[in-house]
């Protein structure tokens, strides 16, 4: 990765990726030169997809964007984003309900790390309503989410609920 790269870490379980991340991300390559999306470990949240499905879905829906990296990381998000060259952490903010925990969040970080910024964007006001659970749920119940994923996302869901009914 070249020294003049700005280069922001996008941080979060993506469990699953909705369109409110993808306009985070879209919006954060008009900021930054690369925008690394790193999926979380978090073995004391119970998720839909392993860390690997997700990955996959991620890189599914970029597929191949220059500008756009995919990764895994677990331990202080400060150590993996200055390992990683970043100069930022990008942040989406969809309602006032968030700005507490991500201010928290961007404190600890900030003494952590001086070197790292956190960027906040505030989501479209199309997503404002959209969350990872909510999207799950829907589709547990066969209700259509196709305008609030990517398509490999939904491909994804559908064939992971239909699996979950035959157990």
């Amino acid at each position: 990765m070249g020294k003049n790269l700005k280069v922001a870490v996008y941080p979060g379980s993506f469990d699953p990726l909705t369109n409110g991340h993808i306009d985070i991300i879209d919006r954060g390559c008009k900021i930054f030169d690369k925008v690394i999306i790193a999926v979380l470990h978090n073995p004391s949240k119970k998720a839909l997809f392993s860390v690997e499905e997700r990955v996959t879905m991620i890189k599914e829906t970029f597929n191949h964007t220059d500008s756009i990296e995919v990764d895994s990381f677990g331990g202080l998000l400060v150590d993996y984003a200055e390992m990683r060259g970043a100069i930022a952490l990008l942040r989406g903010m969809r309602a006032i309900s968030d700005f507490e925990n991500e201010f928290q969040m961007a404190l600890m970080n900030r003494s952590l790390s001086r070197e790292v910024q956190t960027v906040f964007l505030m989501t479209g006001l199309r997503w404002i309503f959209t969350s990872s659970s909510i999207i799950k749920e829907a589709a547990q119940f066969g209700g259509d989410i196709s305008g609030m994923v990517s398509n490999p996302v939904m491909l994804k869901l559908e064939e992971k609920f239909e699996t979950l009914k035959k157990r």
